[in-house]
């Protein structure tokens, strides 16, 4: 299982997506929506995990499990 993050790189003007704990990205877009697509393959092909899209401000904004990795029974997702 792999987490990755997904924010905007203001130098190139692109979406990073980056893997939790890797020192370099793992790809980049032009769009965020483009970016969060790259990333939950990587994620699926990876065992699963977390996606987290940051904001322009850096905050997570969002976060989306990709199977087969497993939400807590209690945490109801109310946007997917």
């Amino acid at each position: 299982m792999a987490n990755y993050h997904i924010s905007k790189d203001k130098d190139l003007n692109k979406w990073r997506i980056t893997k939790e704990g890797a020192d370099r990205s793992s790809g980049f877009a032009d769009t965020q929506q483009e970016a969060e697509k790259i990333a939950k393959e990587l994620c699926a092909n990876s065992g699963g995990g977390e996606v987290r899209i940051h904001g322009l401000d850096g905050k997570i904004r969002d976060s989306d499990t990709v199977a087969p990795g497993n939400d807590p029974p209690y945490i109801k997702d109310a946007k997917h």
